[in-house]
C-alpha cells in the first residue's frame, strides 16, 4: 500500500521569521504523521528548510527548475543545483506556471526529464480550467497533457513521475472538486495509465490539489484514486496543515 504523500506549496510566501515559526510547528507534529511530507518553500528559503528539517521524516522539495542543466540563463535554477540543497521532488507544470508564464507541454516535458536524470522525483501538475471543464473537455485536456508527457520520456522515465491533478478553477478561489468530481478524474488518469502497464497504473501517486482545506481533506482522501495532496495556502497555516497531514 503507497504511503500517503503530501507536498506543501508555499508558492511566493514567506519571510526567515515567518519560516521558522512555521517549521518548527510542522516538526513537532511530522514525526507522529503517518504520511509522506515535502515542504516546497520559494529559492532563496531551500537552505533554512534544509536545516530546520535535517534528521525528520519531511523531504524539501522546489516549486520549478530549468529544463537545461547548465549555461547563460539568468535568474534560472537547474535541477542538479536543486540536488545540492537535498531537494527530493520538484514541481513541474504547476498550472500557474502554464498560465502566467506560458509553460508548454513540451517545455514541461524537458524539465521531467532533467528532473529525473538528476535522480529526483518530478510532481506533474495538470489540470482544466472552469471553461474547459464546462465545455465538456476536461478528459481531453488531461489525457492531453498526460500524454504529452509520456509520449516524450517514455513509461520507463514516467513510472518516477508524480501526478498531481489540481483543477485550476479550484485553486485559491475557496471552490473545490468534490470528492466525486475529483475521483472521477483521478480514476480516469489510472485507467489511461492501466492501459499503458497496469505496473505504473497501481503504483502510480496521484495527488489531489486545489484548495485543499482540513475540512474537505477527510472527505478526498477516502477516495480509491486520491493517494495524497498538494497543498497550497492551507500549508502556511500551522493548525490546517497539521489537521490534513494527521487525517486518519
Amino acid at each position: 500500500m503507497k504511503q500517503t504523500l503530501i507536498i506543501a506549496n508555499w508558492k511566493m510566501n514567506g519571510s526567515l521569521v515567518s519560516n521558522s515559526k512555521l517549521l518548527t510547528a510542522i516538526l513537532k507534529f511530522s514525526n507522529t504523521a503517518n504520511t509522506e511530507l515535502v515542504i516546497c518553500p520559494s529559492y532563496p528559503y531551500l537552505h533554512q528548510v534544509k536545516e530546520y528539517i535535517i534528521g525528520s521524516k519531511i523531504k524539501l522539495g522546489a516549486q520549478n527548475v530549468n529544463e537545461n542543466i547548465t549555461g547563460a540563463y539568468t535568474g534560472e535554477v537547474s535541477a542538479d543545483m536543486l540536488k545540492e540543497f537535498y531537494c527530493r521532488y520538484i514541481l513541474v507544470g504547476h498550472s500557474e506556471r502554464r498560465a502566467l508564464f506560458q509553460e508548454s507541454n513540451a517545455l514541461i516535458a524537458k524539465k521531467i526529464t532533467q528532473t529525473i536524470d538528476a535522480g529526483l522525483t518530478p510532481v506533474l501538475c495538470i489540470g482544466e480550467t472552469l471553461a474547459q471543464r464546462e465545455n465538456g473537455d476536461v478528459k481531453t485536456v488531461i489525457l492531453d497533457q498526460l500524454s504529452y508527457v509520456i509520449n516524450e520520456i517514455g513509461l520507463k522515465k514516467f513510472k518516477l513521475v508524480v501526478i498531481a491533478y489540481e483543477p485550476i478553477w479550484a485553486i485559491g478561489t475557496g471552490q473545490t472538486a468534490s470528492p466525486e468530481q475529483a475521483q472521477t478524474v483521478h480514476r480516469m488518469i489510472r485507467q489511461y495509465l492501466y492501459g499503458l502497464d497496469p505496473i505504473v497504473s497501481k503504483e502510480a501517486s496521484i495527488l489531489y490539489g486545489g484548495s485543499v482545506n482540513e475540512t474537505n481533506a477527510s472527505l478526498l482522501i477516502k477516495q480509491n484514486d486520491i493517494d495524497g495532496f498538494l497543498v497550497g495556502g492551507a500549508s502556511l497555516n500551522t493548525e490546517s496543515f497539521q489537521a490534513i497531514c494527521t487525517l486518519k
